[in-house]
């Protein structure tokens, strides 16, 4: 019987764990969180809105026989290790273990293990500490503000428009997508020219008269400086500059996601899971080792452990010149140092050398975690950069060349950010040359571009929304409640997603904003540093939101219910699509008088007549999942679209106008409306 035991979130991480500590250690695993909010009391909210916000626990589904085990190994140990993972979350973890599992204050340290190799499991073993109340309030204060705001707005959502939920950052999130799309459809293109000088060996673009830049908005202007040049182009200035190029700071979670979600195509969700097996240890045939440290973090900062043997690591690698110094970013307000950044737990273990034992993702993965740690210790690349203006009749033309003189991190990063040559020929100063071609195009201003995953985690990071932690939560809650689709892998609000960010800002615009969010997190903050009391600022926030919820219940306008254009079998009442508890299905409008159910079809919505024969555009799924519009009449009549008709005819072909891109064009020829 082992006289020590530890808990640990995970099984896996178990395991890697026992195998250090030897015959004197227990570890088991809770399998993540133990207890959750209760849904009884006011509004099922599991908190005790009128005394002090005090929370009702009770153990998650399917945790009790958990609960029954670790209280049983609990009960045959002296001490008991509580080693959940190092974060606010985690330490809510521990907390909860020590109170369900009723372990006594002299029975229980809290040990933080921030990365999973053997030396720094020992050393946190050896070094406990105790749980740190004001983290485990801050937790929990952000668990009863998300079930509070959650339970509330989606049961007033739900009710009156149908839309299956809402959330403190969540919602905040799909503003961003919808005011993004609004700019986009405000935007109104402007015209704009371009004039390049194309010579044999390189281009030059105009871009001044004299000292003035130039603007050319329309084919006019275009021309006019056209009939003013001639044909020669005197060299009037050859600038020559060596410019160095440095490497980015190891990554942070967000930065993390972002990078492989442009450079690997992973999505935030995928990213995190494979980061959390890097993180709890790998089996690589001697040994099972976790390959990076703790992945959620927002500091830059790395330990003198890896910092030192990485430099070493460097020059005996790759010679003295690579050797760099330490990169950090600028440090924001909403910065948590607890942790060091990510990185591999040993430079010694070359992603090829243990490429076998990883998984194709993995390995990508950890290829560019360790690439990116490795780098950030390195020395700056160096470029030779060029800038030559060319002088036409007082017009200037700009032609710029770069060359790689000195590679420095790019030795190992280069697949990851691209450095390319462009060579210049040799110019001298007031030199005459002359152009092969001129030529004058066309442009347009484009609209803001669609929030991708990355650019969405970008910017929720800068604008302080959420923690890292959530920021993969969040973007999946709104893609499963269907308020945004993805098109071309960009985020698209649906019509849904775009009502009910409508509705909150109508009621609840000053709660459900940036701003607002931003400084409950700062205030989260406050409570995790013990400078404020939990339980005043849930009751600060909860003063504001309760009478508004209740105006909006009586003031909010509930949406008609879809009609299907059939009539009910029993009542002859119209039948119309409702929500529920499992998605859309059709029922009579005359509920509850009549509570017929139409069951075991297929919803069918007509979108218009079709255009080739007597039958009616439905929408269809293919068996992939993807969305088009056929006809009803099919296989006789195999009219179909992949986007949704509007009901409309275009006037100058007389083909069906679709919603395309956020705009109404024709689906055959040129016309937008």
């Amino acid at each position: 019987m082992a006289k020590n035991l530890v808990i640990v979130e995970s099984p896996s991480k178990s395991k890697t764990i026992e195998k250090y500590l030897g015959s004197d250690y227990k570890v088991v695993s809770s399998k993540g969180h133990i207890r959750d909010l209760s849904t009884t009391g006011k509004y099922g909210l599991g908190v005790d809105i009128d005394n002090g916000f005090i929370p009702n626990y009770v153990p998650i589904k399917g945790k009790s026989g958990v609960i029954k085990e670790l209280k049983k190994d609990v009960k045959e140990s002296d001490m008991v290790y509580l080693a959940s993972d190092p974060d606010r979350e985690g330490e809510a973890i521990a907390w909860h273990l020590k109170d369900a599992l009723g372990i006594k204050d002299k029975n229980y340290k809290r040990v933080l293990f921030n990365e999973i190799t053997k030396d720094k499991v020992v050393e946190a073993i050896n070094n406990p500490t105790v749980i740190d109340e004001n983290l485990v309030h801050s937790q929990e204060t952000r668990r009863i503000l998300d079930r509070i705001i959650g339970f509330r707005l989606s049961k007033l959502l739900q009710s009156k428009i149908g839309a299956k939920s809402a959330g403190r950052v969540q919602s905040v999130a799909l503003k961003l997508i919808v005011d993004r799309e609004r700019e986009i459809m405000a935007f109104t293109p402007e015209e704009y020219w371009s004039i390049t000088a194309k010579f044999l060996e390189f281009d030059a673009e105009i871009f001044k008269y004299k000292d003035n830049d130039i603007e050319l908005k329309c084919k006019d202007d275009a021309d006019k400086v056209l009939e003013e040049l001639g044909t020669d182009y005197i060299v009037e200035s050859i600038d020559k500059k060596k410019k160095n190029k440095k490497s980015k700071p190891p990554f942070i979670t967000s930065t993390l996601q972002q990078e492989a979600s442009t450079k690997l195509g992973f999505s935030a969700k995928k990213t995190m899971s494979l980061a959390q097996k890097l993180y709890e240890g790998v089996d690589l045939g001697e040994e099972t080792v976790g390959l990076i440290s703790y992945m959620r973090t927002d500091s830059t900062r790395l330990s003198d452990d890896f910092v030192k043997p990485a430099m070493v690591y460097i020059k005996e690698n790759y010679g003295e010149e690579y050797v760099g110094y330490v990169k950090t970013a600028k440090k924001s307000d909403n910065v948590q140092d607890a942790h060091e950044a990510i990185r591999p737990t040993s430079i010694f273990r070359e992603p090829n050398k243990i490429k076998q034992y990883l998984s194709n993702d993995e390995f990508k993965l950890y290829s560019m975690i360790y690439k990116r740690a490795l780098a950030s210790l390195m020395s700056d690349a160096s470029v030779n950069q060029t800038v030559v203006i060319l002088n036409n009749n007082d017009y200037k033309f700009k032609t710029t060349g770069q060359l790689l003189i000195f590679d420095g991190y790019l030795k190992v990063y280069k697949d990851y950010e691209t450095s390319e040559d462009k060579i210049l020929p040799e110019f001298n100063s007031l030199d005459v040359l002359e152009a092969r071609e001129l030529l004058p195009e066309q442009h347009f201003t484009t609209p803001p571009a669609r929030y991708t995953e990355a650019k969405l985690i970008k910017e929720m990071e800068e604008l302080g929304i959420g923690r890292p932690s959530t920021y993969a939560k969040t973007i999946d809650t709104i893609k499963e409640r269907d308020y945004v689709e993805l098109v071309e892998k960009k985020f698209k609000p649906t019509d849904m997603g775009i009502e009910t960010t409508d509705k909150l800002q109508e009621f609840f615009g000053d709660l459900i904003n940036v701003e607002y969010t931003r400084e409950m997190e700062n205030d989260l903050d406050l409570i995790a540093d013990g400078k404020l009391v939990w339980n005043e600022v849930l009751a600060s926030f909860y003063k504001l939101f309760e009478p508004r919820v209740k105006e909006a219940f009586l003031d909010m306008e509930k949406k008609a219910p879809t009609e299907t254009g059939e009539a009910c079998p029993n009542c002859g009442s119209t039948l119309v699509v409702r929500n529920g508890r499992y998605g859309e299905f059709v029922a009579c409008s005359n509920y509850p008088t009549c509570k017929y159910v139409k069951k075991d079809e297929p919803l069918v919505v007509e979108i218009m007549d079709c255009p080739v024969c007597d039958g009616k555009i439905v929408e269809k799924t293919t068996r992939k999942g993807k969305t088009f519009y056929g006809c009803n009449n099919y296989p006789t009549c195999k009219f179909a679209l992949w986007d949704k008709p509007t009901g409309e005819i275009c006037p100058e072909c007389g083909k069906v106008l679709v919603e395309k891109n956020g705009k109404i064009k024709c689906s055959e020829c040129s016309y937008e409306k």
